[in-house]
Protein backbone atom coordinates (compact mmCIF):
# COMPACT_ATOMS: atom_id res chain seq x y z
CA UNK A 1 0.00 0.00 0.00
CA UNK A 2 1.40 3.38 -1.04
CA UNK A 3 0.23 5.30 2.02
CA UNK A 4 3.29 6.27 4.07
CA UNK A 5 2.55 7.00 7.68
CA UNK A 6 2.35 10.77 8.05
CA UNK A 7 4.17 12.69 10.74
CA UNK A 8 1.86 13.78 13.52
CA UNK A 9 1.83 17.15 15.19
CA UNK A 10 -0.20 20.32 15.53
CA UNK A 11 1.65 22.03 12.67
CA UNK A 12 1.20 19.18 10.20
CA UNK A 13 -1.87 19.20 8.00
CA UNK A 14 -3.97 16.05 8.55
CA UNK A 15 -4.46 13.72 5.61
CA UNK A 16 -8.20 13.60 6.22
CA UNK A 17 -10.86 15.30 8.28
CA UNK A 18 -13.79 13.15 9.34
CA UNK A 19 -16.95 15.20 9.76
CA UNK A 20 -19.52 13.49 11.96
CA UNK A 21 -22.87 15.31 12.13
CA UNK A 22 -24.71 13.97 15.16
CA UNK A 23 -28.27 14.27 16.40
CA UNK A 24 -29.49 12.10 19.28
CA UNK A 25 -26.83 9.51 18.51
CA UNK A 26 -25.78 8.46 22.01
CA UNK A 27 -26.10 4.76 21.13
CA UNK A 28 -23.82 4.88 18.09
CA UNK A 29 -21.57 7.96 18.21
CA UNK A 30 -18.73 6.17 20.01
CA UNK A 31 -18.65 3.44 17.38
CA UNK A 32 -18.35 6.04 14.63
CA UNK A 33 -15.60 7.95 16.43
CA UNK A 34 -13.65 4.78 17.27
CA UNK A 35 -13.67 3.69 13.62
CA UNK A 36 -12.32 7.08 12.52
CA UNK A 37 -9.57 6.97 15.15
CA UNK A 38 -8.60 3.46 13.99
CA UNK A 39 -7.64 4.55 10.44
CA UNK A 40 -4.24 3.14 9.48
CA UNK A 41 -1.32 4.91 7.77
CA UNK A 42 -2.97 8.34 7.57
CA UNK A 43 -3.19 11.27 9.96
CA UNK A 44 -6.76 11.98 11.01
CA UNK A 45 -8.70 14.96 12.27
CA UNK A 46 -12.16 14.24 13.70
CA UNK A 47 -14.83 16.92 14.01
CA UNK A 48 -18.13 16.04 15.68
CA UNK A 49 -20.91 18.57 15.11
CA UNK A 50 -23.76 18.15 17.58
CA UNK A 51 -27.00 19.38 16.01
CA UNK A 52 -28.86 20.25 19.22
CA UNK A 53 -29.18 16.68 20.49
CA UNK A 54 -31.52 16.04 23.39
CA UNK A 55 -29.64 13.03 24.71
CA UNK A 56 -26.03 12.34 25.85
CA UNK A 57 -24.46 12.67 22.38
CA UNK A 58 -22.67 15.93 23.17
CA UNK A 59 -21.32 14.68 26.51
CA UNK A 60 -20.01 11.49 24.93
CA UNK A 61 -18.26 13.40 22.13
CA UNK A 62 -16.69 15.77 24.67
CA UNK A 63 -15.35 12.84 26.70
CA UNK A 64 -12.51 12.41 24.17
CA UNK A 65 -9.35 14.54 24.42
CA UNK A 66 -9.66 17.74 22.34
CA UNK A 67 -6.58 16.86 20.30
CA UNK A 68 -8.35 13.68 19.15
CA UNK A 69 -11.95 14.85 18.71
CA UNK A 70 -12.95 18.45 18.10
CA UNK A 71 -16.54 19.10 19.13
CA UNK A 72 -18.87 21.79 17.83
CA UNK A 73 -22.20 22.37 19.57
CA UNK A 74 -24.58 24.21 17.26
CA UNK A 75 -26.75 26.87 18.85
CA UNK A 76 -29.74 25.83 16.74
CA UNK A 77 -30.67 22.74 14.77
CA UNK A 78 -29.45 23.08 11.17
CA UNK A 79 -30.18 19.61 9.82
CA UNK A 80 -27.62 17.21 8.33
CA UNK A 81 -26.43 19.59 5.62
CA UNK A 82 -26.02 22.51 7.98
CA UNK A 83 -24.16 20.43 10.55
CA UNK A 84 -21.78 19.12 7.91
CA UNK A 85 -21.20 22.63 6.57
CA UNK A 86 -20.24 23.74 10.07
CA UNK A 87 -17.68 20.95 10.13
CA UNK A 88 -16.36 21.83 6.67
CA UNK A 89 -15.69 25.40 7.76
CA UNK A 90 -13.35 24.13 10.48
CA UNK A 91 -11.74 21.23 8.60
CA UNK A 92 -7.97 21.32 8.03
CA UNK A 93 -7.39 17.98 6.28
CA UNK A 94 -6.22 17.61 2.69
CA UNK A 95 -9.25 15.39 2.22
CA UNK A 96 -12.65 15.44 3.92
CA UNK A 97 -14.84 12.43 4.62
CA UNK A 98 -18.39 12.51 5.94
CA UNK A 99 -19.19 9.75 8.42
CA UNK A 100 -22.78 9.39 9.61
CA UNK A 101 -23.04 9.12 13.39
CA UNK A 102 -24.71 5.69 13.20
CA UNK A 103 -22.21 4.23 10.73
CA UNK A 104 -18.54 3.20 10.80
CA UNK A 105 -15.53 2.76 8.50
CA UNK A 106 -12.97 -0.02 8.16
CA UNK A 107 -9.39 0.79 9.30
CA UNK A 108 -7.78 0.81 5.85
CA UNK A 109 -10.49 2.78 4.08
CA UNK A 110 -9.05 6.28 3.86
CA UNK A 111 -5.51 5.20 2.96
CA UNK A 112 -6.86 3.04 0.14
CA UNK A 113 -9.14 5.76 -1.21
CA UNK A 114 -6.55 8.55 -1.08
CA UNK A 115 -4.02 6.31 -2.80
CA UNK A 116 -6.50 5.51 -5.58
CA UNK A 117 -7.50 9.17 -6.02
CA UNK A 118 -4.02 10.67 -6.00
CA UNK A 119 -2.65 8.13 -8.49
CA UNK A 120 -5.51 9.06 -10.86
CA UNK A 121 -5.26 12.81 -10.24
CA UNK A 122 -8.84 12.81 -8.95
CA UNK A 123 -10.57 15.19 -6.55
CA UNK A 124 -13.21 12.68 -5.45
CA UNK A 125 -13.20 8.99 -4.56
CA UNK A 126 -15.97 6.54 -3.68
CA UNK A 127 -16.01 2.93 -2.53
CA UNK A 128 -18.40 0.12 -1.68
CA UNK A 129 -20.56 -0.11 1.44
CA UNK A 130 -21.15 -3.03 3.77
CA UNK A 131 -24.80 -3.14 4.80
CA UNK A 132 -25.46 -4.18 8.40
CA UNK A 133 -28.95 -4.86 9.71
CA UNK A 134 -30.20 -3.40 12.97
CA UNK A 135 -29.67 -6.77 14.67
CA UNK A 136 -25.98 -6.64 13.72
CA UNK A 137 -26.13 -9.17 10.90
CA UNK A 138 -24.04 -8.18 7.87
CA UNK A 139 -25.92 -8.43 4.59
CA UNK A 140 -24.45 -8.21 1.10
CA UNK A 141 -22.50 -5.14 0.05
CA UNK A 142 -24.50 -2.21 -1.30
CA UNK A 143 -23.12 -2.74 -4.81
CA UNK A 144 -21.83 -5.91 -6.48
CA UNK A 145 -18.01 -5.75 -6.61
CA UNK A 146 -17.91 -6.40 -10.36
CA UNK A 147 -20.31 -3.49 -10.94
CA UNK A 148 -17.97 -1.00 -9.26
CA UNK A 149 -14.92 -2.53 -10.91
CA UNK A 150 -16.59 -1.96 -14.26
CA UNK A 151 -17.26 1.70 -13.49
CA UNK A 152 -13.67 2.78 -12.71
CA UNK A 153 -14.79 6.42 -12.81
CA UNK A 154 -18.18 8.08 -12.35
CA UNK A 155 -19.17 10.89 -14.69
CA UNK A 156 -21.93 13.43 -14.06
CA UNK A 157 -24.20 11.54 -16.47
CA UNK A 158 -23.45 8.23 -14.69
CA UNK A 159 -24.21 9.73 -11.31
CA UNK A 160 -27.47 11.39 -12.31
CA UNK A 161 -28.61 8.22 -14.09
CA UNK A 162 -27.86 6.32 -10.88
CA UNK A 163 -30.22 8.61 -8.96
CA UNK A 164 -33.42 8.17 -10.93
CA UNK A 165 -35.99 7.53 -8.20
CA UNK A 166 -37.62 4.08 -8.26
CA UNK A 167 -35.86 3.28 -11.56
CA UNK A 168 -32.08 3.16 -11.11
CA UNK A 169 -30.63 -0.34 -11.04
CA UNK A 170 -28.24 0.71 -8.26
CA UNK A 171 -28.84 3.91 -6.31
CA UNK A 172 -25.56 5.81 -6.46
CA UNK A 173 -26.94 8.30 -3.95
CA UNK A 174 -25.83 5.94 -1.19
CA UNK A 175 -22.16 6.43 -2.08
CA UNK A 176 -20.05 8.07 0.63
CA UNK A 177 -17.38 10.05 -1.23
CA UNK A 178 -14.24 11.65 0.09
CA UNK A 179 -13.43 15.06 -1.39
CA UNK A 180 -10.23 17.00 -1.82
CA UNK A 181 -10.96 19.90 0.56
CA UNK A 182 -9.16 22.48 -1.58
CA UNK A 183 -11.39 21.56 -4.53
CA UNK A 184 -14.54 22.11 -2.46
CA UNK A 185 -13.33 25.46 -1.18
CA UNK A 186 -12.09 26.75 -4.53
CA UNK A 187 -15.47 25.99 -6.09
CA UNK A 188 -17.59 27.19 -3.17
CA UNK A 189 -19.18 23.77 -2.76
CA UNK A 190 -21.24 23.12 0.35
CA UNK A 191 -24.29 21.10 1.34
CA UNK A 192 -27.76 22.43 0.55
CA UNK A 193 -29.17 23.12 4.01
CA UNK A 194 -32.72 23.11 2.67
CA UNK A 195 -32.53 19.37 2.01
CA UNK A 196 -33.02 16.64 4.60
CA UNK A 197 -32.85 13.87 2.00
CA UNK A 198 -30.73 14.25 -1.13
CA UNK A 199 -28.15 16.71 0.19
CA UNK A 200 -25.38 14.19 -0.54
CA UNK A 201 -26.60 13.82 -4.12
CA UNK A 202 -26.58 17.55 -4.86
CA UNK A 203 -23.10 18.07 -3.43
CA UNK A 204 -21.51 15.23 -5.43
CA UNK A 205 -23.42 16.17 -8.59
CA UNK A 206 -22.27 19.78 -8.21
CA UNK A 207 -18.67 18.67 -7.70
CA UNK A 208 -18.83 16.58 -10.87
CA UNK A 209 -20.43 19.46 -12.78
CA UNK A 210 -17.55 21.68 -11.65
CA UNK A 211 -15.12 19.31 -13.32
CA UNK A 212 -14.23 17.09 -10.40
CA UNK A 213 -12.89 13.67 -11.34
CA UNK A 214 -14.42 10.84 -9.31
CA UNK A 215 -12.60 7.51 -9.18
CA UNK A 216 -14.09 4.28 -7.90
CA UNK A 217 -12.32 2.12 -5.33
CA UNK A 218 -14.18 -1.22 -5.66
CA UNK A 219 -13.25 -2.52 -2.22
CA UNK A 220 -15.57 -2.11 0.75
CA UNK A 221 -14.62 0.53 3.28
CA UNK A 222 -17.82 2.07 4.66
CA UNK A 223 -20.18 0.25 7.05
CA UNK A 224 -23.77 1.33 6.52
CA UNK A 225 -26.04 0.48 9.45
CA UNK A 226 -29.75 0.17 8.76
CA UNK A 227 -31.73 1.88 11.50
CA UNK A 228 -35.51 1.85 11.91
CA UNK A 229 -36.93 5.32 11.47
CA UNK A 230 -33.79 6.72 9.84
CA UNK A 231 -34.55 9.81 7.75
CA UNK A 232 -32.77 8.31 4.75
CA UNK A 233 -35.22 5.38 4.74
CA UNK A 234 -38.46 7.37 5.08
CA UNK A 235 -39.29 9.30 1.91
CA UNK A 236 -42.10 11.82 2.29
CA UNK A 237 -43.76 14.23 -0.12
CA UNK A 238 -42.07 17.33 1.30
CA UNK A 239 -38.67 15.63 0.85
CA UNK A 240 -39.37 15.04 -2.84
CA UNK A 241 -40.64 18.59 -3.35
CA UNK A 242 -37.44 19.95 -1.78
CA UNK A 243 -35.38 17.69 -4.07
CA UNK A 244 -37.26 18.97 -7.13
CA UNK A 245 -36.59 22.55 -6.08
CA UNK A 246 -32.89 21.81 -5.54
CA UNK A 247 -32.71 20.17 -8.98
CA UNK A 248 -34.14 23.30 -10.60
CA UNK A 249 -31.41 25.37 -8.95
CA UNK A 250 -28.80 22.82 -10.07
CA UNK A 251 -29.99 23.02 -13.70
CA UNK A 252 -29.77 26.84 -13.64
CA UNK A 253 -26.36 26.82 -12.00
CA UNK A 254 -24.46 24.12 -13.88
CA UNK A 255 -23.95 23.19 -17.51
CA UNK A 256 -24.42 19.57 -18.58
CA UNK A 257 -23.41 17.63 -21.67
CA UNK A 258 -26.00 15.77 -23.75
CA UNK A 259 -25.75 12.53 -21.76
CA UNK A 260 -26.07 14.34 -18.45
CA UNK A 261 -29.03 16.34 -19.74
CA UNK A 262 -30.79 13.16 -20.84
CA UNK A 263 -30.18 11.56 -17.44
CA UNK A 264 -31.35 14.75 -15.72
CA UNK A 265 -34.59 14.67 -17.74
CA UNK A 266 -35.21 11.08 -16.61
CA UNK A 267 -34.55 12.04 -13.01
CA UNK A 268 -36.92 15.01 -13.30
CA UNK A 269 -39.69 12.74 -14.57
CA UNK A 270 -38.99 10.24 -11.82
CA UNK A 271 -39.25 12.90 -9.11
CA UNK A 272 -42.54 14.11 -10.58
CA UNK A 273 -43.88 10.54 -10.49
CA UNK A 274 -42.60 10.09 -6.95
CA UNK A 275 -44.35 13.30 -5.85
CA UNK A 276 -47.62 12.13 -7.44
CA UNK A 277 -47.26 8.70 -5.87
CA UNK A 278 -46.63 10.10 -2.38
CA UNK A 279 -49.48 12.56 -2.80
CA UNK A 280 -51.70 9.63 -3.76
CA UNK A 281 -50.65 7.76 -0.65
CA UNK A 282 -51.38 10.79 1.52
CA UNK A 283 -54.89 11.12 0.09
CA UNK A 284 -55.60 7.42 0.64
CA UNK A 285 -54.36 7.59 4.24
CA UNK A 286 -56.49 10.70 4.81
CA UNK A 287 -59.46 8.85 3.33
CA UNK A 288 -59.90 11.42 0.57
CA UNK A 289 -60.86 9.16 -2.38
CA UNK A 290 -61.78 11.94 -4.79
CA UNK A 291 -58.41 13.64 -4.29
CA UNK A 292 -56.69 10.28 -4.72
CA UNK A 293 -58.57 9.66 -7.95
CA UNK A 294 -57.75 13.14 -9.23
CA UNK A 295 -54.04 12.54 -8.54
CA UNK A 296 -54.17 9.16 -10.28
CA UNK A 297 -55.89 10.67 -13.30
CA UNK A 298 -53.40 13.54 -13.43
CA UNK A 299 -50.36 11.22 -13.39
CA UNK A 300 -51.29 7.57 -14.11
CA UNK A 301 -47.61 6.58 -14.00
CA UNK A 302 -47.63 7.20 -10.24
CA UNK A 303 -50.11 4.36 -9.74
CA UNK A 304 -47.60 1.87 -11.15
CA UNK A 305 -45.51 2.32 -8.00
CA UNK A 306 -48.35 0.94 -5.90
CA UNK A 307 -49.43 -2.66 -5.37
CA UNK A 308 -51.66 -4.04 -8.10
CA UNK A 309 -54.77 -4.50 -5.90
CA UNK A 310 -54.66 -0.81 -4.95
CA UNK A 311 -54.09 0.24 -8.54
CA UNK A 312 -57.04 -1.86 -9.69
CA UNK A 313 -59.33 -0.39 -7.05
CA UNK A 314 -58.28 3.13 -8.00
CA UNK A 315 -59.01 2.46 -11.65
CA UNK A 316 -62.48 1.20 -10.72
CA UNK A 317 -63.18 4.25 -8.58
CA UNK A 318 -61.86 6.48 -11.36
CA UNK A 319 -64.19 4.84 -13.84
CA UNK A 320 -67.16 5.35 -11.54
CA UNK A 321 -66.12 8.94 -10.95
CA UNK A 322 -65.86 9.54 -14.72
CA UNK A 323 -69.39 8.16 -15.24
CA UNK A 324 -70.77 10.35 -12.48
CA UNK A 325 -69.06 13.41 -13.89
CA UNK A 326 -70.51 12.66 -17.32
CA UNK A 327 -74.00 12.42 -15.89
CA UNK A 328 -73.65 15.77 -14.14
CA UNK A 329 -72.30 17.40 -17.29
CA UNK A 330 -75.14 15.94 -19.36
CA UNK A 331 -77.73 17.23 -16.92
CA UNK A 332 -76.66 20.76 -17.57
CA UNK A 333 -77.32 20.66 -21.31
Amino acid sequence: MACPRRRKGASVQPDVTFIIAAYNAELTIERAIASAIAQRDVSVEIIVVDDQSGDRTLDLARSYPEDIVRVVALEQNRGPGGARNAGLELARGRWVAVLDSDDAVYPGRICTMIDRAEKAGAEIAVDNLQVVREDGVAEETMFPADYLEGLSEISLADFIAGNVVFESRFNLGYLKPIFQRRFLNENGLRYDEGLIIGEDYILLASALAKGGKCVVEPTTGYVYHIRTGSISRVLELHHVEAMRKADLVFARTHSMDAKAEAAFARRTRSLRKAASFLSLVQHIKARSPLKAVWTALSDPAAVRHMGMPIAVRLRRVAAQFAVGAGEVKGAGR
